[in-house]
């Protein structure tokens, strides 16, 4: 019995440990939005991420060799961090930042948050391995209608003028989902191996792209715009991957996508405070309809 105890014990305290970790993540992603709206003021969005990914990835990269983690030499190990990348950082990171060229940071965060929703309609369709319930089926529906409010404001706001850069940040949310998905596979390693490689390879893939396109050497980037560059690569970037692959190991795919009911008021929060951004009522009642349903979803019920 005391055996038991001890063991209850010890699984209490790293479930409360992870779900600090959740809510750190949720903070640092929820600070990304308000990050990339600066920087991409000055810096071209393929440029911003290359150089994102580059920063985040090497620093890992350097935390792997001072703590003599094993670096895997396994190509096909490698080809699934090019589908991980794909997913998780080139695709969507840069459709983030080239949206919030004319997006506020603050409905970018609410769009971006319906990943949990769009994760469980993924695992219901295709890995069918989470059990659907009627609370979950509300949530899909709260998390889809408050994307709708918010979208389509925007269709009969400016004649539309947001709508393609919006529906950009849903399917940055998209990739996400499958990520978060596809995150499970790196179970058997340290959570640091796979984000590192990750944003490595990420990185491989977006800095001739940045070369050929934004010719960054021409640039002039602000002194804001670059402050906000490093602190989106080493805290929204670097540590963030590390806690979010550690989670999909501990608590799952749609659990770990549960921060995004918590980094939407932490987003929102630091775009009005820092940017002086509002919010029009439509989209008040869609971010309400977003947290509402993927509450719904990620909140365990009491037992």
């Amino acid at each position: 019995m005391p055996t038991i105890t001890r063991t209850t014990a010890i699984e209490a305290r790293n479930s409360n440990f992870d779900f600090v970790l959740l809510l750190g993540l949720a903070t640092l992603w929820g600070a990304s939005y308000t990050f990339i709206r600066v920087a991409v003021a000055t810096i071209p969005p393929l440029t911003l991420i290359a150089v994102r990914t580059l920063i985040a990835g090497a620093l890992l990269g350097v935390w792997i060799i001072v703590r003599n983690v094993q670096v895997p030499r396994d190509p096909a190990l490698w080809r699934r961090f090019l589908a991980q990348a794909l997913l998780n950082s080139v695709i969507p990171f840069t459709l983030i930042a080239w949206a919030e060229q004319s997006v506020e940071a603050g409905v970018a965060t609410i769009l971006n948050s319906t990943s949990p929703v769009l994760t469980f309609v993924a695992t219901w369709l295709i890995t069918k391995h989470e059990q659907v319930t009627a609370r979950k089926l509300f949530g899909v529906v709260a998390g889809l209608a408050g994307i709708c409010l918010i979208v389509g404001a925007s269709v009969l706001d400016g004649l539309g003028s947001q709508v393609l850069p919006q529906l950009a940040i849903v399917a940055a949310t998209i990739c996400y989902a499958g990520a978060a998905l596809y995150g499970r596979s790196f179970n058997d390693h340290p959570p640091i191996v796979p984000a590192a490689g990750s944003l490595l390879v990420g990185a491989v893939l977006l800095i001739p792209a940045s070369l050929a396109v934004d010719h960054p050497w021409t640039l002039h980037p602000s002194i804001p715009s670059l402050m906000a560059l490093l602190a989106l690569s080493i805290f929204s970037t670097a540590l963030a991957f590390v806690i979010y692959f550690r989670l999909i190991r501990t608590l799952g795919s749609v659990a770990t996508t549960a921060q995004a009911y918590l980094r939407v008021p932490i987003g929102v929060a630091l775009s009005v405070i820092f940017l002086g951004e509002s919010l029009t009522t439509s989209a008040w009642i869609g971010l309400a309809c977003v947290v509402t349903g993927v509450a719904a979803m990620t909140i365990p019920k009491h037992t």
